[in-house]
């Protein structure tokens, strides 16, 4: 696949540039605009909207092959296990072993570590309190656009480039594991919930080696974020958001 395409009369940017540039922009945006505006629904809509903006641009799907219908089945079923696995460790449970478990995963899964975390009430993008619009641009985005900027970063650029720096050699072929465990860990500590968060990272890179389908990788991706989103929404958990 040609890398050195023309666009608008200019080089189009570099593989590297084109896998990490859309991520540390959603990064600036998110800490930038909530240091200085606070909880404002309006920095997830500028920061959805440049995160499609940046994928647009950069294209990192160039260096991949097309998705392929066989390995669909998988993505879902991987996403739909990830979604699960964020969701039921925060479900009241009447059982004694299973609540005791679920207060060990509160204290100790959760960014900061020892602090239970609290049932979120009302939030900005609850639709009783900025509107439907904004609630919507958060599951869009959450599920559309982080997603898919995320597992070009994380699996399409950092664990490659972790074992060859010029990482677009990398072929997804068995595991090297050094690479493996620290992606999966860097990806668990940048979510809150870090514990479930290592094992979703597990999860896509086993899929995404498995089929050699970055594609599939963000179709996982996608399911998880949107099913949470739904339930977010629906039981008022935005806690999760």
């Amino acid at each position: 696949m040609q890398n050195n395409d023309l666009k608008g009369g200019r080089m189009l940017k570099s593989p590297a540039q084109a896998h990490v540039i859309p991520f540390i922009a959603w990064l600036a945006l998110m800490f930038s605009g909530s240091y200085i505006f606070g909880e404002n629904p309006w920095i997830y809509v500028l920061q959805t909207a440049a995160g499609f903006a940046l994928l647009l641009i950069y294209r990192p799907w160039r260096w991949y092959k097309k998705a392929a219908l066989k390995n669909v089945p998988a993505a879902i079923f991987v996403g739909i296990i990830v979604a699960v696995i964020w969701i039921v460790p925060e479900l009241r449970s009447s059982n004694q072993g299973l609540a005791l478990w679920q207060e060990l995963y509160l204290r100790f899964g959760i960014l900061p570590l020892g602090n239970l975390p609290e049932v979120a009430g009302d939030s900005v993008y609850a639709p009783q309190m900025s509107g439907w619009f904004f609630t919507i641009v958060r599951l869009v985005g959450s599920a559309f656009a982080i997603a898919i900027i995320e597992e070009f970063f994380w699996r399409g650029f950092l664990y490659r480039w972790l074992i060859d720096r010029d990482f677009t050699r990398v072929k997804f072929r068995g595991y090297e594991w050094e690479a493996f465990l620290f992606t999966c860990l860097l990806f668990g500590v940048e979510h809150n919930r870090w514990a479930v968060g290592v094992i979703a990272g597990v999860l896509y890179l086993v899929l995404l080696i498995k089929t050699s389908d970055i594609g599939a990788a963000c179709i996982a991706h996608v399911i998880t974020n949107f099913l949470l989103g739904l339930y977010v929404i629906q039981t008022q958990s935005y806690q999760f958001w």
